[in-house]
């Protein structure tokens, strides 16, 4: 029997009943399969698509039309999951006409669930504007990588009591504007545990602690695919960067060895008898 898409709504109830939401990022067909198989509940096209997938050095260069593309893919792959698009630097920023726009794009060209954006009090109109075109939308507080360079790079946020209560602060104006689920990055977890605890809507961490309602992980850290750095936070479940750089190593040893291709592996061979025949009219 396929499986049963869940919806906000659902959420919620997970959110009240204790039970913990289980989030992955994902960026292309098989993964999004995978994804489904192991049955995840979310999964987002993060624009960490940039870093994980086309090699760029932060998340600032990726374009709506590649968030859009991968979204298109993951959805396919992923029918009966609830899937987040990731609106990139520069989607959202301008106004909230233009938020707006792009925001629906996810919906109508790829059939996404939701949207997230960054920001706290500073994006609340964004926010509004979203949820009343009738857009779920999802925030995204703490460390936030779009801003990143306002923060001072990648780093923590809230481990003072002065700039926990401004994480705090950023928490219930992103409630109060309208978003549906919030996710918390790189917070201690005694701000992360105030902040799930005092507001209504669901609250998921990356790299923000247990004491929460759900968790996200980066899929290309998770299976240790992406080679660059692993955040502290990250629990690798394999290395498929060992096994596939040994699977090619293999190869290219084999080939040079003739060792592949061998009688195993051809596809096809001539019938019976036809061999003798062609090498004849080649004579000819």
């Amino acid at each position: 029997m396929s499986k049963k898409k869940k919806s906000i709504f659902d959420f919620y109830k997970m959110k009240e009943a204790g039970e913990k939401v289980t989030w992955l990022t994902s960026y292309d067909y098989p993964t999004a399969q995978f994804a489904e198989a192991a049955d995840l509940d979310m999964l987002l096209v993060g624009d960490s698509l940039g870093m994980c997938v086309y090699g760029y050095q932060s998340t600032v260069p990726v374009t709506m039309d590649q968030c859009i593309v991968h979204c298109e893919a993951v959805r396919r792959g992923a029918p009966n999951t609830f899937v987040v698009g990731d609106m990139p630097l520069g989607s959202y920023q301008a106004s909230d006409a233009e938020a707006v726009h792009n925001a629906i794009r996810f919906l109508k060209e790829a059939g996404v669930d939701a949207i997230k954006l960054e920001g706290g009090v500073r994006i609340t109109n964004r926010i509004r504007a979203i949820d009343e075109a009738g857009v779920v939308v999802i925030g995204h507080i703490g460390l936030t990588p779009q801003s990143s360079g306002q923060l001072g790079g990648h780093k923590a946020q809230g481990r003072t009591a002065e700039t926990a209560k401004l994480v705090v602060d950023d928490a219930l104006a992103v409630q109060e504007a309208g978003a549906k689920i919030l996710l918390v990055e790189a917070v201690p977890p005694e701000v992360t545990r105030y902040i799930a605890n005092t507001l209504t809507i669901p609250v998921y961490s990356i790299g923000a602690g247990p004491y929460c309602d759900g968790q996200l992980l980066i899929v290309s850290d998770l299976i240790g695919q992406f080679q660059a750095f692993t955040p502290k936070f990250v629990k690798k479940y394999c290395n498929v960067a060992e096994i596939i750089t040994k699977a090619m190593s293999d190869y290219v040893a084999d080939v040079r060895n003739g060792q592949f291709p061998d009688d195993d592996q051809y596809c096809y061979k001539m019938i019976a008898g036809e061999e003798s025949k062609f090498l004849d009219a080649m004579k000819k």
